[in-house]
């Protein structure tokens, strides 16, 4: 080869892979603009993004094989928590978005509409809101799209018939209004001698792939178009105006929808009339307003000064209300030692001995970490050490620090993890909380790694019930209500006797999302902090808990993870065996044995009020725990109840 030769080669290698780097860079920003939006990760699924590997080998993200461009994302069931970055819609190759069983929030970005080889959209059950973009429709390649089990608004989008390869539909579940877009009747031409006539199809009529599509649970009206060949299931639980017998929401729910949006409309237009009729004021009248306006502002500031000069006089902590390097503005709330006067305290190196040099890490998360340990009178213990430095470590954070030790060391229950006490040192600086340790491990562990036969049907029962226990306890016992941060089988730990104990290891990170950057905001000029949560948002969270435990209830029962790869959520999987009761035995573990049917019945039964879509009409913990007590005897007699083999079964129990 000559020289020139391989000169030209090595000028033509340089223009062929300067734009594979441009592309690699921008889809470099766009993963790190999907990570800066991201508040909590507990489960660290983004601890490995870093730029000393490649984006293909980050958690999460799949490459293809040809030319490495990002072609998936996959963060489902990761108890992710914060925005969809726009910046997605730069992806230019991505074939794959699935963030379901998430806490995603706010609206799903127009940008989505971007991706031209999307196949897969899965955003189901998060926190979203806001109308469904009209920009999906521009989703060409799409074959599956499902926004189920979240809080979006409006209509749907007739751009969505542009759609022609979707196969799967699913938007039940949201707060969707108006009517399901399409029409497939047929338009004739106006020339009388003409006999031809062309098929006038919009909307969704369009989609003639179409297999599977589900609109249950919104606020829909109308009628159903009749060129959407689908089940009665599809469609229940709306406002339809089809004499049909699909299950309808009651009459009072659909007035007040569909009132809600003549109030909006009705505003907007009297705000427009208003500022017409301003236009006309006599000049006298524009004075006057102007004058009130002045006497009530000066009023206003007068107040404003009084009250600040009163509360500068009152001892306290002072507490950056938002902590930038510029800003020195200061806040003031009194704190007391005196909560934490009767509650045990552990030095570091106690805690140090205990868990042998913090080297036995039974979980972490980006705000904490979990040690194992064993004390000197033998009990274990769990630790939870908070991963913050004390160049970090605000006024503000130290008295949620105490004010959370309070909280905890208030709770007495036999199914909640026993508070044993704190540490709290300066040098070296430590923070930590400390649990009495369940040492069967969890309930997760059980049902998906451990043996079938140690966690019976029984045991299975007992389990239940002692969670609900647990929970009412929590819920209507303690006030303000305790709720569990992210309810799910691995906050299941369980003794030697199988009673289960409820745990909260990332309670803490819930904590410091909700304050932000770890500092309190000043929002419509209140203090928003951890010790004065309003009552709308504790009672979001006990509906929340109430729906995770129908969750773990079905998770109980089937012995499958609440997310499959191949089914999707354990809900999605078990609602056609809910619906038809005489499939109710498929839900159930094929490996146990002593099933009680009347037991299955009653489960089946609170599972079904504990996932009612509104939250409103989910009943509270003490009625859903009566019914399981009532229902299902978990004493050691009702082995014997339901099988002839009951010594055997006896024998796992004791």
């Amino acid at each position: 080869m000559s020289l020139s030769t391989f000169v030209l080669l090595l000028f033509f290698t340089e223009l062929a892979t300067r734009p594979c780097e441009a592309v690699l860079q921008e889809e470099v920003s766009a993963l790190e603009a999907f990570k800066r939006e991201i508040s909590v990760d507990p489960l660290a699924r983004l601890s490995d993004w870093s730029a000393s590997r490649h984006p293909c080998n980050w958690f999460g993200i799949k490459c293809s094989d040809s030319n490495r461009r990002v072609i998936s994302i996959n963060f489902s069931n990761s108890s992710l928590k914060g925005f969809l970055a726009p910046e997605l819609g730069s992806l230019n190759s991505l074939q794959e978005l699935v963030l379901d069983n998430n806490q995603f929030y706010g609206s799903i970005p127009k940008e989505i509409g971007m991706l031209k080889g999307l196949q897969l959209l899965n955003l189901s059950v998060n926190l979203l809101s806001g109308p469904i973009p009209s920009e999906i429709g521009d989703l060409t390649a799409i074959k599956t799209i499902n926004l189920q089990f979240n809080g979006l608004t409006g209509d749907i989008p007739p751009e969505l018939g542009n759609l022609f390869d979707l196969i799967e539909l699913r938007l039940d579940r949201n707060k969707l209004t108006g009517d399901i877009p399409g029409s497939s009747s047929l338009n004739k031409p106006a020339t009388s001698g003409m006999s031809v006539s062309h098929s006038n199809i919009t909307g969704l009529c369009q989609l003639t792939a179409l297999k599977i599509a589900d609109f249950s649970y919104n606020f829909l009206q109308g009628n159903i178009p009749t060129c959407l060949h689908l089940p009665g299931s599809s469609f229940q639980g709306n406002c339809f105006q089809d004499k049909t017998n699909i299950s309808r929401r009651s009459a009072q729910q659909c007035i007040s929808a569909k009132n809600q949006g003549f109030a909006e409309g009705y505003y907007e237009q009297s705000s427009s009339s208003t500022n017409h009729r301003n236009l006309k004021e006599p000049l006298w009248l524009l004075i006057l307003e102007i004058v009130t306006g002045s006497l009530i502002l000066i009023f206003l500031l007068i107040c404003i000064l009084y009250a600040s000069k009163r509360c500068n006089h009152k001892p306290n902590i002072k507490i950056p209300w938002k902590q930038t390097p510029t800003t020195k503005h200061q806040r003031s709330i009194s704190a007391d030692d005196e909560l934490l006067k009767n509650v045990l305290r552990y030095s570091k190196q106690e805690l140090d001995v205990a868990c042998e040099d913090f080297s036995n890490i039974i979980g972490s998360s980006s705000d904490s970490l979990v040690y194992k340990g064993t004390v000197k009178d033998g009990s274990e213990i769990a630790v939870i050490s908070l991963s913050v430095s004390i160049s970090h470590w605000t006024s503000y954070l130290e008295l949620c620090f105490k004010k959370e030790v309070e909280n905890l060391a208030r709770l007495n229950n036999e199914n909640t993890s026993k508070f044993l006490g704190f540490c709290q040192e300066n040098e070296p600086f430590s923070r930590m909380f400390v649990f009495e340790y369940a040492s069967n491990g969890t309930l997760y562990e059980h049902l998906h790694y451990g043996d079938e036969t140690q966690l019976s049907w029984l045991r299975r029962m007992k389990v239940a019930i002692g969670v609900a226990r647990g929970l009412r306890y929590l819920h209507t016992e303690v006030v303000p209500p305790f709720t569990v941060s992210k309810l799910n089988s691995n906050a299941i730990y369980l003794t030697e006797d199988f009673t289960p104990k409820l745990v909260d290891f990332e309670r803490w990170n819930a904590i410091v999302s909700k304050l932000g950057d770890g500092v309190g905001y000043l929002t419509n000029g209140s203090l928003y902090s951890c010790l004065l949560e309003m009552p709308e948002t504790r009672n979001m969270d006990v509906q929340g808990n109430t729906y995770e435990f129908g969750l773990l209830l079905l998770e109980l029962i089937s012995g499958r993870p609440q997310y499959c790869k191949d089914r999707g959520s354990i809900v999605n999987w078990a609602s056609d065996y809910l619906q038809h009761p005489e499939n109710i035995s498929m839900l159930v573990d094929p490996q146990l044995k002593n099933v009680s049917s009347e037991d299955l019945s009653v489960l089946l039964s609170v599972i079904s009020l504990c996932i009612e879509p509104e939250p409103a009409k989910r009943p509270s913990m003490q009625e859903l725990c009566s019914m399981l007590e009532d229902g299902i005897d978990a004493s050691v007699r009702a082995v014997f109840k339901e099988s002839s083999l009951g010594w055997g079964e006896l024998e796992f129990l004791v």
